[in-house]
């Protein structure tokens, strides 16, 4: 499995249930990671989507608390061993965690990829992704060039579980 991934300085990823950053280029590159693979968010992350509707063209896997729900076009799973089951259909390489911050915590174990887009700015932030610079068994792989949209710098960085 891979994540997905925007933070900013602090590895804040959300307030409030909303992205920190909208950033075209970033949206741009979360679209052509994730079209024709599979996708595995939280509950609070599928309704933050726009509209509350599964990303198009690909396999939306909801982790959702609430045994009950459900929605068109997404495959509602109740717990880490049904996501798991489920996930033994695919290939793991096709396989992008994109958040919340309890999914990314409970998943990340199980990446080996992580994309993260760096923005250089600080944001006021009630979710998290972990500090991949401070945890041994991730190591930086790669840097992209840093960009700039609306005077936020942002680079593109690859990290590999070690």
């Amino acid at each position: 499995m891979k994540a997905i991934v925007c933070v900013d300085k602090n590895w804040g990823i959300g307030s409030q249930g909303d992205l920190l950053f909208h950033i075209p280029a970033d949206l741009r590159f979360f679209k052509e990671k994730t079209i024709g693979n599979v996708v595995v968010m939280g509950q609070a992350t599928f309704f933050s989507l726009p509209g509350q509707q599964p990303l198009p063209d690909r396999v939306n896997v909801v982790l959702a608390a609430d045994p009950d729900w459900s929605a068109e076009g997404v495959i509602a799973v109740h717990s880490m061993e049904e996501l798991f089951e489920l996930l033994e259909r695919y290939d793991s390489r096709l396989v992008f965690v994109c958040g919340g911050a309890s999914v990314y915590e409970q998943l990340l174990p199980y990446c080996d990829t992580a994309y993260v887009t760096k923005v250089d700015a600080e944001r006021p932030a009630d979710k998290h992704f972990p500090n991949l610079d401070e945890n041994p068994e991730w190591v930086l792989a790669r840097e992209k060039e840093e960009q700039e949209y609306k005077g936020l710098r942002f680079r593109f960085t690859t990290y590999k579980m070690v």
